[in-house]
C-alpha cells in the first residue's frame, strides 16, 4: 500500500502535542473509572447472569453461542470472586485491548498523532463502548480478537513479512471461538488478499492457508463440541439467519435507532461517511488497508439492514464491526488533505468528529450518572437496565418459601430466571429449568440427591407459570404467593411461587421431547410448516392453575403440539421446535 507523505507538523514531539497526548490519557482514565464503577454498582443482567453460569461448566462449548465469554468471566472471577466486578472484569480490560490495538493500526497507516487520538476517543464517545462494554456479552469477547485480526493484516501490509498471516489465523480462530458473526469479516480478508496486485503471491504462498487451518485448529473445541450434539449451535444460530418474515419497518426503524443510540447520533454518520470515502479510496486505487477497513464495515453494515427489513437485529450483533469503522473514520480524515481534497470538506470533516466526539462522550457521562446516581425512572418498563433488576426482592421471598415449605430445590421454565435465581444463590440451592434441556448438554449435576424425592418451588414470571409443558409431568403444584419486581418504584415484573411436590425433573429428556426442545430465536414463523400435526396426549397433570393462552410457551390453545417426524426420530427441522 503506498501512502502519502505524513504531516510531520502533526508528530513533532513538541510540548503541546506531549500536553495533548497526557490529556487524552488522563481522559481514558476518567472514562476507564466511570466503567469499573459501572461494572460494580450495576446489578448483572439476565444474560450476564447466564453466561456465568456457563463458566462454572467444563464443557467445550454451548448451545447459544462458543465458550470464549465463559472463560472471560471465569479469568475475571478467579481474581475477583463471583461479584459484578469479577463477571464484568474481562469486558474493561477488552476495551483498553481494543483502543490500543486501533491506536496502532492507525498509527502505523497514517503517522498522524491526531488520527491515533480520534481512534482512541471514538469507542469513548460511543455509549456501547464507553459504558457498555462493562457488561458481559459474547460480543465483548469477540471485539478484541476482531480487531486483532485486522491490526496483524495492517502490520502483514506494512512490513510484507507473511508470517503476519498466522497471526491473523490465530486471533480468527479466538474471534471464532468468540461469536460466530465474525464470518462476516470474511469477505474483508478476501478482499484484502485477492483485489490488490499482489494477489498471485499470496494465492501462491502457503501463509494465508496455513492461517486459515490454524483458525480452524483454534476453533476446534466448538467443532468437537457440535459433532457430539448433531450439530446443534449452527442450527440454534441458522434459524435467524435463514429466516424469512414479512417487511416491517418497525425492525428497520429498531436497526437504524439502536445503531445511533449506542454508536452516536453524530459519531455514526461520521464512520460511515469515513468508511464509504475508505472503501472509494480501496478500490479505486487497489489499496490493501483501505479495502480491508471499509469491508469490514460496509459488508456486515449492508447485512444487517437488509435483516432488519423482516426480522429485528439484536442490539449487540453488528457491533464488531464498529471499532474497525473508527480506525477508518480516523484514517480517513488523516488523508483527506494528503490527498487534495476542498479545505472545506477538510475543516468540515474535523469539526464534525471534534462534534462527534464531544456530544458523544458528554452522552456517555449523562447515562452514567442516570444509572449510577441518579433515583428516577425516566423510561418505565422499557428500560433497559432497570427491565432487568430487583431480582433480590424475588430471591428474599423465594428464600423465605423455602425455609417455610421445607423445599430444598428450585426449579423454572425460563432460562432468565434460571440464571438470576442461580447467580443470587450462589449454587447454595440447586435451580433447575425444567424445559429447553438442550441449552444445558454436559452440565455437571447441580445436586439430584438434594432433588429426588424432595420438595421443590417453582418461581416463574407471570403468566409463564402456567406453562403448559407441565403437563407432561405428574407434578402437584400448590399456589404460595406473588412477588413483583420493582425498579426505582415500578413494577417491572410479577412472579408466581408455587410448591412442587411428586414429582424428579428429567436433566436429560430425550430429544424428541417437549422438555428438551429450546425456544426458536427467530420469533413467529409467519407461516405454519406443510406437515402433519397431531396432538400429544398427556398423563398426570394436576395444577392449580389454569393454562392460558397467554403464554409464550402455549401455541395452540391448552395443547402443545409436534410438527414433522415422529417422536422417534431425533433429526427434525430446527424452525419447528416451536415452544
Amino acid at each position: 500500500m503506498t501512502i502519502a507523505p505524513p504531516d510531520n507538523s502533526s508528530i513533532k514531539p513538541d510540548r503541546f502535542a506531549f500536553r495533548q497526548l497526557l490529556a487524552v490519557a488522563m481522559l481514558v482514565a476518567a472514562m476507564t473509572a466511570l466503567r469499573v464503577i459501572y461494572a460494580g454498582v450495576i446489578d448483572l443482567r439476565t444474560d450476564e447472569a447466564y453466561y456465568w453460569t456457563w463458566s462454572k461448566e467444563n464443557v467445550l462449548s454451548f448451545l447459544d453461542h462458543p465458550p470464549m465469554i465463559a472463560w472471560f468471566i471465569r479469568f475475571g472471577t478467579a481474581i475477583f470472586g463471583d461479584t459484578n466486578f469479577g463477571v464484568r472484569f474481562a469486558g474493561v480490560l477488552a476495551m483498553l485491548v481494543t483502543q490500543l490495538l486501533l491506536a496502532d493500526m492507525v498509527r502505523r497507516v497514517t503517522h498522524d498523532v491526531r488520527a491515533v487520538v480520534l481512534a482512541v476517543l471514538m469507542p469513548e464517545a460511543a455509549l456501547y463502548y464507553g459504558l457498555l462494554m462493562a457488561k458481559v456479552a459474547p460480543d465483548v469477547a469477540l471485539i478484541p480478537f476482531a480487531v486483532a485480526m485486522v491490526w496483524a493484516l495492517v502490520r502483514l501490509n506494512e512490513s510484507g513479512e507473511a508470517r503476519w498471516w498466522l497471526a491473523a489465523g490465530l486471533f480468527a480462530g479466538l474471534a471464532l471461538l468468540s461469536k460466530f458473526t465474525v464470518v462476516m469479516l470474511l469477505p474483508a480478508v478476501a478482499a484484502f488478499m485477492l483485489v490488490p496486485d499482489w494477489r498471485r503471491r499470496w494465492l501462491l504462498s502457503r501463509y494465508p492457508w496455513a492461517a486459515a487451518l490454524i483458525a480452524v485448529v483454534v476453533f476446534l473445541p466448538v467443532l468437537i463440541w457440535n459433532a457430539q450434539h448433531d450439530w446443534a449451535s449452527f442450527r440454534f444460530q441458522l434459524v435467524r439467519a435463514t429466516a424469512t418474515n414479512e417487511l416491517s419497518l418497525r425492525t428497520l426503524g429498531d436497526f437504524v435507532g439502536l445503531q445511533f443510540g449506542l454508536v452516536g447520533f453524530i459519531l455514526l454518520p461520521v464512520v460511515l461517511s469515513g468508511a464509504a470515502l475508505t472503501m472509494w479510496r480501496g478500490y479505486r486505487r487497489g489499496n490493501a488497508v483501505a479495502i480491508l477497513l471499509s469491508t469490514c464495515v460496509i459488508v456486515p453494515f449492508g447485512y444487517f439492514f437488509w435483516k432488519s427489513l423482516t426480522l429485528r437485529v439484536g442490539d449487540t450483533w453488528p457491533m464488531f464491526m464498529w471499532p474497525v469503522g473508527f480506525a477508518a473514520a480516523a484514517i480517513n480524515i488523516a488523508m483527506l488533505p494528503r490527498e487534495g481534497f476542498p479545505a472545506w470538506m477538510i475543516k468540515s470533516t474535523i469539526a464534525w468528529a471534534k462534534a462527534a466526539i464531544v456530544s458523544g462522550i458528554v452522552f456517555v457521562i449523562l447515562v452514567f450518572l442516570y444509572y449510577v446516581v441518579s433515583p428516577w425512572n425516566f423510561i418505565g418498563k422499557a428500560d433497559p437496565i432497570g427491565g432487568e433488576a430487583g431480582y433480590e426482592q424475588v430471591v428474599d421471598r423465594a428464600q423465605a418459601e423455602l425455609q417455610k415449605i421445607g423445599a430444598t430445590w428450585i426449579a423454572t421454565t425460563d432460562y432468565r430466571t434460571y440464571a438470576m435465581l442461580r447467580w443470587h444463590f450462589k449454587d447454595r440451592v440447586p435451580v433447575i429449568q425444567i424445559n429447553e434441556r438442550g441449552r444445558f448438554l454436559g452440565f455437571r449435576d447441580p445436586g439430584m440427591n438434594s432433588i429426588r424425592g424432595r420438595t421443590g418451588l417453582y418461581v416463574a414470571r407471570e403468566p409463564d407459570n402456567t406453562n403448559p409443558l407441565w403437563a407432561a409431568t405428574t407434578a402437584i403444584r400448590e399456589p404460595l404467593e406473588r412477588v413483583e419486581r420493582s425498579w426505582r418504584g415500578i413494577v417491572m415484573d410479577t412472579y408466581a411461587l408455587e410448591k412442587l411436590t411428586n414429582w424428579t425433573p428429567e436433566l436429560s429428556p430425550p430429544l424428541n421431547s417437549p422438555l428438551f426442545r429450546w425456544r426458536v430465536l427467530a420469533g413467529d414463523l409467519q407461516e405454519p410448516p406443510r406437515v402433519t400435526a397431531r396432538k400429544m396426549s398427556f398423563r398426570g397433570a394436576r395444577s392449580a392453575n389454569p393454562e392460558s393462552r397467554d403464554s409464550p410457551m402455549c401455541n395452540c390453545t391448552s395443547e402443545v403440539w409436534s410438527f414433522g417426524p415422529s417422536r422417534n426420530d431425533e433429526t427434525y427441522n430446527m424452525r419447528h421446535l416451536l415452544t
